[in-house]
């Protein structure tokens, strides 16, 4: 019994360079962004802490002033007790609420904890502004008595509204250091406003951080890119050369097989079969040669050799050299001297020359290509122009890109001939011409030196 062929999973598959650049770019934007919000939730949480922190100091050093300014208005008669008289005669007690609470005598000098429930209400507000229950201003008060200092707690009216308790423990008279509290003195503030302000505090907080943060990744996930870019253009540039050579070199390679396997066989003129086999082997290696010469303008590698250039010359020896095979090729040029690579201006001048006697002519039909050089203003202008077809609708707009210059051309010639005008500071445009063809216009500037990079 033979199993099914198990097909690697999705998740198995190894990763392309440009996928794994694009997932380093993803991982950096992230790092970028937990970094930032690390640090700006821990900035957040300070501040609101603080500003808790802040509003309680504030409201109980108030509450301190104001328990203590009571405090002072406290009495005892000649047996020791409190005597509140002049508190309630100068000072209402009823907003802010004001409790006072003492020690029974049998507890006072015991060394125990006081309970909430051994203390004894001395006086409450009849008609308080804040009601607050007994048990929670007991507490507030033995907490102070047992502390030895004064405490505040958080609590809540009867009607469930915030409040803040602050208690102050009071000292019978002439008492030494180590006696214990008499009582203490209890008050009551609202806090309901200045907790909804502590909210609204923290809610702006919380979005200014979660803003900041979505700021901070949009501006790692921007640097990230520009980072991983080089790296990505790089490898467009390797894909690019890998998928130029893989589409010129496989044609001219099967028909060099093909005429191999002919000549084993003997079926043809062995003379006949070496010339082809020469042909080939000359047109490969101008499609290496082409291959290589756009890998370096487009990686910038190309150093530019300028040197000031008979411009006429070299488009008049161009068109000596090229093979017209029956096509008649015309040159009107002036004088015009430029500051460029001479190999490189002659590859971009052959180019569009030999483009033109390729596609330049209806099929069986000699052509006709016009080449002038001529001077227009800080430039100078190569024109090439012929009577074919004229350029297809289909590749108009995308003229100068590999594989688009025609459908026999290997698709490198006009794109070569475009790097190296715009390499040299000018252009290569094409327009229709004035015969129905193509016309194809190199413009270099003239007087400046280029720059080296490609």
């Amino acid at each position: 019994m033979t199993g099914a062929v198990r097909l690697p999973s999705r998740r198995s598959r190894p990763l392309t360079p440009t996928a794994r650049v694009r997932r380093l770019r993803r991982r950096i934007t992230l790092l970028f962004a937990l970094t930032s919000a690390v640090g700006l939730i821990a900035m957040a949480a300070w501040a609101v802490r603080g500003d808790d922190v802040r509003w309680r100091d504030q409201l109980d050093r108030t509450m301190s002033a104001d328990t203590n300014w009571a405090l002072g208005l406290l009495e005892t008669d000649a047996d020791g007790r409190l005597d509140a008289g002049v508190l309630l005669d100068t000072a209402g007690t009823a907003c802010p609420p004001l409790h006072l609470l003492s020690v029974p005598p049998d507890a006072a000098g015991d060394a125990r904890r006081t309970a909430p429930a051994d203390l004894v209400v001395e006086h409450a507000p009849r008609d308080p502004c804040l009601t607050v229950g007994g048990a929670a201003v007991r507490r507030a008060a033995a907490a102070a008595v047992n502390a030895d200092g004064e405490r505040s707690l958080d609590g809540r009216t009867t009607t469930g509204e915030p409040v803040r308790l602050f208690a102050l423990p009071f000292y019978p008279p002439e008492a030494e250091e180590d006696t214990r509290p008499q009582g203490a003195l209890v008050t009551v503030a609202d806090t309901a406003a200045r907790q909804a302000d502590h909210r609204r505090l923290a809610w702006r907080v919380t979005g200014g951080c979660a803003l900041l943060v979505c700021l901070s990744a949009l501006v790692g996930h921007l640097l990230s890119g520009r980072a991983v870019r080089p790296a990505l253009e790089a490898l467009d540039r390797q894909e690019s050369f890998l998928a130029d050579a893989a589409h010129d070199l496989r044609t001219p390679a099967a028909s060099l097989r093909t005429l191999a396997e002919t000549a084993l066989r003997g079926d043809t003129d062995s003379t006949d079969v070496h010339r082809r086999t020469l042909r080939l082997a000359e047109g490969m290696g101008s499609l290496v040669d082409g291959l290589l010469t756009r890998a370096r303008l487009m990686s910038g590698t190309a150093v530019l050799a300028v040197e000031p250039l008979r411009l006429d010359q070299l488009v008049e020896a161009v068109v000596e050299d090229a093979p017209t095979d029956g096509h008649r090729v015309t040159v009107e040029a002036r004088e015009a001297v430029v500051v460029a690579d001479p190999d490189l201006v002659r590859r971009a001048v052959a180019n569009l020359v030999g483009n033109a006697l390729v596609h330049g002519h209806a099929p069986g039909a000699p052509g006709e290509v016009e080449v002038t050089v001529a001077a227009d203003g800080p430039s100078t202008t190569v024109t090439v122009e012929d009577a074919g077809p004229g350029l297809p609708p289909e590749v108009a707009g995308a003229l100068f890109d590999r594989f688009r210059s025609g459908s026999r051309s290997t698709g490198l010639g006009l794109s070569i001939a475009s790097w190296v005008a715009h390499a040299h500071g000018g252009s290569l445009t094409a327009e229709p011409g004035r015969r129905g063809g193509a016309r194809f216009v190199l413009r270099l500037p003239n007087g400046e030196r280029p720059s080296a990079e490609g």
